[in-house]
This record gives structure tokens, sequence and C-alpha cells, in this order.
């Protein structure tokens, strides 16, 4: 570990940079996968077609993406912001199958129940909808993180920088610590993001881990009860 020791003020430098490039794809893919995943729901005729789309948008290869965001954005092929823009559309095509799943869930009983009691359709989808969708759109945020830290490591091949540029770096020199010591930096960030989210979700979705805790219980009522017979 000499290397890292000797390296520390760049693997760092390098950690911040992925952190950067790595949070507002996640925002925006979240925050466009909403009214999405709304009007998926709404308009099931519609479903087909634009999950279809975002599979295709998931499936373009992310190295020839990054090289054609400066020819559609006007920017220098160096610029974050290539990396920033075509890793919110990965998170977008992943995020809207789950935005899109999370509101069907929503048991249809409690919508028409909050819809009798005088909800509009907007507050009914913030005050409603949305809460009970949380558990299964924090997965899906989830699964977007995790992409979206392992792939900002694509754009060092283009000069953009990021823990990516360890990667690279190694491999032309041969140097297997360097090589290693990406990988530990990228599976940490995408840790670390993990927890953060989880820990975002149990403050703003407390019900959530009381919902979890009482199936628990009936579970092991159900297997107690199977047992003695």
């Amino acid at each position: 570990m000499t290397w890292l020791w000797a390296n520390l003020d760049l693997v760092w430098k390098l950690t911040l940079d992925h952190v950067a490039l790595s949070v507002p794809p996640i925002i925006l893919g979240f925050l466009l996968a909403l009214p999405v995943g709304w009007f998926v729901n709404r308009h099931q005729a519609s479903r087909g077609v634009l999950l279809s789309i975002g599979g295709v948008l998931y499936a373009i290869p992310s190295l020839p993406l990054f090289v054609m965001m400066p020819l559609i954005l006007g920017t220098k092929i160096l610029d974050p912001i290539n990396v920033v823009v075509a890793l919110s559309i990965y998170a977008l095509a992943l995020m809207v199958r789950a935005a899109a799943d999370a509101l069907a869930a929503v048991d249809t009983d409690v919508i028409a129940s909050s819809t009798a009691i005088g909800y509009s359709d907007w507050s009914r989808f913030w005050r409603v909808e949305l809460p009970l969708a949380g558990p299964v759109l924090l997965a899906g945020l989830r699964v977007v993180s995790v992409s979206t830290v392992s792939l900002v490591s694509v754009g060092a091949i283009v000069g953009v920088d990021s823990v990516g540029f360890l990667f690279l770096n190694g491999f032309q020199r041969a140097f297997l610590e360097e090589i290693l010591i990406g990988i530990i930096a990228s599976v940490l960030i995408a840790f670390v993001f993990d927890v953060v989210l989880v820990l975002v979700g149990r403050a703003l979705m407390p019900w959530a881990s009381v919902l979890r805790s009482s199936e628990h219980r009936r579970g092991l009522v159900t297997a107690k009860a199977v047992t003695r017979q």
C-alpha cells in the first residue's frame, strides 16, 4: 500500500470528483422519472412504449454516448457536463420502470378511499400515493445509485477525472495496486451512497420500518401456527 500513501491526495481528489459526477445524475434521474412514471401509471396504453424506450436508452454503450455528448450539447470533449447528462439518461431509463411499478403497486382501495374523502388528484399523489410508493422508489433509486457510480468510471477514458483514472492509468502501467485501489474506491463510494439512501429513506419513511416489523411478526406467528399443526 506504499503507492496509496504516497498518492493519497490524488486518490482523495479523484474520489471527490467521482462523487461530484455521481450525485447530479442520481437526483435528476429520480426527479425526471417521477412525472414519467406517473404518466405511465395513469395511461396504461403508453406503458409498453415508454418502458421500451427506457430499455433502449439504457442499452446504449456508455463510451460512445460520452463521445457523442459534445456533438449533441455543443460542449468541449473534456467538459464534465457530458458525463452528467449521459448518466442522467441512464438513471432516467432505469428509474422510470421503478417509478411506474411503485405507483402501480399502491392499493387501489386506498386511492379510492382518499378520493372519496375529498383529495384532489394533485394532493392525493403527494400525500397518499407517493408516500406509499416510497419503499419501492427507494429500492429503484438504490439500483440507480450503484449503476451510476459504476458508469462514472468510464468517463476517465474520455479524459474526465474520476477514480476510473486509477483503472486506466494502472492498466497502462501494468500496475495492479493502482487498479485495485481504484476498484476499492469505487466500491466504497457505492457503499456509502447506498447507506446514505437507506438512512434518508428511514428518516423520511418511518412507517415503512413499522410495516416491515409488523409483516415480520405476522410471518413468525404464521410459522409457529404451522409448526404446531
